[in-house]
């Protein structure tokens, strides 16, 4: 299964749309029919992107409840599918990012797609720019730590 892997900067037009990178678009398109799926991150100000696979995944992960009689089932679901918007594609590999998932993550001119293997976030890149030195630094203090 290919990974959402590697950085890119697009520009996000007044209308509020964005190029996804061309490889994330390969990626999406043979996961079915190519949708991609966009939350409110619940610990930064990203966004999470992700396809049919890895929603796929959550939804297996949600069969072990009974979803008539489950408040864990409810919980789970509410968070992740009663928040998920499905972004099209233009013709141009465009989505329309909705504006109150540009004001979750403060996008405003340029938007940041941090691939993370499974999943990919959208960030502004200004803010996302401390969080990648913090991520680096305490990746080297584990691993350091792990060599010690």
């Amino acid at each position: 299964m290919p990974l959402f892997v590697s950085t890119f900067v697009n520009k996000l037009d007044a209308k509020g749309r964005v190029s996804i990178p061309a490889p994330y678009r390969q990626i999406l398109a043979q996961q079915d029919m190519g949708t991609l799926y966009c939350i409110p991150s619940f610990v930064s100000p990203s966004l999470e992107a992700f396809g049919n696979t890895l929603l796929s995944q959550f939804q297996q992960r949600l069969d072990k409840y009974d979803p008539l009689f489950s408040e864990n089932y409810d919980e789970e679901a509410q968070v992740v599918l009663a928040a998920a918007q499905p972004l099209n594609f233009d013709d141009e590999g465009r989505v329309r990012l909705p504006d109150d998932l540009i004001a979750h993550a403060g996008i405003t001119e340029r938007v940041a797609f941090v691939g993370l293997g499974q999943k990919f976030q959208m960030w502004d890149p200004e803010r996302f720019e401390p969080v990648q030195r913090e991520r680096i630094a305490r990746a080297r203090a584990a691993r350091t730590g792990a060599a010690s």
